[in-house]
This record gives structure tokens, C-alpha cells and sequence, in this order.
């Protein structure tokens, strides 16, 4: 650990030989996270260039005097970047050829719809495009899978939630365990009494005017403190 601390502190005061011998160290710690997002689409390779990133700003934005292993601080901040990768590129990857085939085979199967009286057959569109039934069938299935998943699935007061806002899997409790871990560690790079507020505010749901009456201050300045802090923990996590 005192030479892990070491490496850490040499890196912070730009080293870049210790900042790659970090990287090196821990590559089968970035591997062991790519793999709990396997079968979603994506190269390995790829995940494990955006698992990278978060290890870089593990090592950057690390506090030597964090009471915790680096390995428990790095993994939030390495799964956090891929699953900020994977939300901002879309869940289902699906090749620029297939989508361009399945916005093709749409349009032609209207045309045929609306010229035949019916909905045409995979020979038929197989026969008018020049494409085998398998390439168009990949095409439908593909487009299909995308629609059915981002479909609207609420009612109510939840009219905006689609079908993929409740699928849960077997990573959600593993997912849940890394965000209690991020929440944890923003906490800490908060002052007693910051950390204090928003302990009450969303822990406790105590109200503004309770805590103001507390603090011996105004319910506005709570409001302003309470924006500032979460702004600050945003900054911190978005690093």
C-alpha cells in the first residue's frame, strides 16, 4: 500500500513513468469490469479503452488520505465511465449497414404494401431488393429489438418510461453496490457541515426550514447551500 501511495503521489506531481506503471498494475482490474457488461454489443476493446479513461481519473483525482484501497475507489470510477459511454451511445449497437438496410427494406415494403394491397412476404422483398432473406430478416429483427425496447412502458405519472427503464438483470444489484460507493466517496470530499446538510435533506427528508431552524440560519440560505453542494458533487463525479 506505501508504495501503491507512493506511485500515486509521483503521478500527481506528473510523473508519467509512475502514472503508467498505475495503469499497468491495475489492467486486470479495468478487464474484471469490461466483463460484467459482456453481451451488450460493444467490442471488449473498446470497453476497455473507455474502463481506462475512469482508471486515469482514479489516479488523478485519488486523495492519499482516503482511508480506503484504491482498487475500492477506482471500480465506481471505472464502471461509471463505461456505463456513461454505454447511456450516451445507446444500449444496442447495431452496424451502420444494418440500419441503412432497415430503413430500405421499410421503404420498399410500403411501397409494395400500398401496390399489392398487402403486406409482402420476405421472397417478395428478398426478390424486389436484391438481398438475401436473411440479410432482411437480420434487418426487421434488429430494427424490431430497438423499437421494443424503447417503446413506452409507463402509465400514469410515468408516461415518459420505456420498456428498457424496467428491465432489470442480474447486474442491478451489482450496479446499485457501485453507486452506494460513488455516493459514499462524494460524501467524503464534503465538509462536516455540507455533507451534514444533504445527510438530512435526502437520508433523513428532513425540510429546508427544519435545518435552517437548526443551523440558526434562513431557509434561503439552505436552498443556496444545498445548490452549491450538489453542484459541487456533480463537478467532483463528472471529474
Amino acid at each position: 500500500m506505501d508504495e501503491l501511495k507512493e506511485l500515486i503521489r509521483l503521478a500527481h506531481a506528473g510523473d508519467n513513468q509512475a502514472r503508467d506503471k498505475l495503469v499497468t498494475d491495475n489492467v486486470g482490474l479495468v478487464w474484471s469490469i469490461v466483463r460484467r457488461f459482456a453481451g451488450r454489443g460493444y467490442d471488449p476493446e473498446d470497453l476497455f479503452q473507455i474502463g481506462c479513461i475512469g482508471l486515469l481519473k482514479s489516479i488523478d483525482k485519488f486523495n492519499l488520505d482516503f482511508e480506503v484501497r484504491f482498487s475500492t475507489y477506482a471500480v465506481p470510477m471505472i464502471t461509471g465511465e463505461i456505463k456513461r459511454f454505454l447511456r450516451d451511445d445507446g444500449m444496442i449497437k447495431v452496424s451502420r449497414s444494418v440500419k441503412e438496410l432497415g430503413v430500405r427494406v421499410a421503404a420498399v415494403r410500403e411501397q409494395m404494401t400500398k401496390s399489392l394491397g398487402r403486406e409482402p412476404g420476405l421472397d417478395e422483398i428478398s426478390r424486389e431488393m436484391g438481398v438475401s432473406r436473411e440479410e432482411i430478416a437480420a434487418s426487421l429483427e434488429a430494427g424490431a429489438e430497438v423499437e421494443s425496447l424503447y417503446r413506452p412502458a409507463g402509465g400514469g405519472e410515468d408516461k415518459n418510461l420505456c420498456l428498457m427503464d424496467r428491465i432489470l438483470d442480474e447486474r442491478q444489484e451489482q450496479e446499485e453496490m457501485m453507486n452506494r460507493m460513488v455516493l459514499k466517496q462524494l460524501l467524503e470530499q464534503l465538509s462536516e457541515k455540507d455533507r451534514n446538510i444533504i445527510i438530512r435533506r435526502y437520508f433523513e427528508n428532513q425540510t429546508q426550514s427544519k435545518i435552517a431552524a437548526d443551523l440558526n440560519i434562513s431557509q434561503v440560505q439552505v436552498s443556496r447551500l444545498e445548490k452549491k453542494i450538489l453542484k459541487q458533487m456533480r463537478e467532483y463525479l463528472n471529474g
